[in-house]
């Protein structure tokens, strides 16, 4: 009796496990949308390294300008288009695409 009680407990298990395998690969909450999902986090990750650079960056470009007063006087001439008396500046203005 006992072969066969073992037997079919080890048929019950298999099946249990057919069923969750079959139910973790097919629902809309299985193993594709977990991947998925850190698949999504990958990229969020990736995205907010490279906003933390570019932070870093950008409290770099301000603790110059807070420090160099040379600093400081390029970048308002750079945004205002400030130029020295005798000096000659060139503007190349943004090039859009070529329309197809």
């Amino acid at each position: 009796m006992k072969p066969f009680v073992s037997r079919v407990g080890g048929v019950l298990v298999f099946l249990c496990a057919a069923v969750l395998l079959f139910f973790g690969l097919r629902v809309p909450q299985g193993i594709a949308a977990l991947e998925e999902k850190h698949e999504t986090i990958r990229q969020l990750q990736k995205q907010n390294a490279d906003l933390e650079k570019e932070l870093a960056g950008k409290r770099e470009h301000i603790r110059k300008l807070r420090e160099s007063r040379t600093e400081q006087e390029m970048e308002i001439r750079r945004q205002l288009r400030y130029q020295r008396e005798g000096e000659t500046s060139i503007y190349v203005p943004d090039q859009k695409p070529a329309a197809k």
